[in-house]
């Protein structure tokens, strides 16, 4: 059987539109947050550190006994007004501070 040169580019076109293709996904970037907080923990227990914003808390992390750390708010505009929320590990206590505005980086002690 003799394969004429017009018929065998056909198929070699359509086997290679069946055969795998790589692809490649990417999401943005997250941009850098402009606002954050600085939670100085200065009780003997961790706490879990939340944004709260029409009644609806976000966690932020956990800070350690004793530490200080500075947590980048993502999600947040600058120029929100949001509450702050500190509750430690075993949920015995709370912290917390209303009407805060999100303008760079917010200091939030504990106590």
């Amino acid at each position: 059987m003799k394969v004429r040169p017009l018929a065998l580019a056909a198929m070699l076109a359509m086997l290679s539109g069946c055969s795998a293709r790589q692809v490649e996904v990417r999401t943005a970037s997250p941009k850098p947050s402009t606002v954050s907080v600085e939670v100085k923990n200065t009780v003997n227990q961790a706490v879990n550190v939340y944004v709260t914003l029409n009644g609806n808390d976000t966690f932020l992390r956990q800070v350690d006994a004793n530490s200080s750390v500075t947590i980048p708010v993502q999600g947040f505009a600058a120029g929100s007004t949001v509450g702050l929320k500190a509750v430690t590990i075993d949920g015995a206590r709370t912290y917390s501070r209303a009407n805060v505005v999100l303008n760079g980086t917010y200091v939030f002690p504990l106590p």
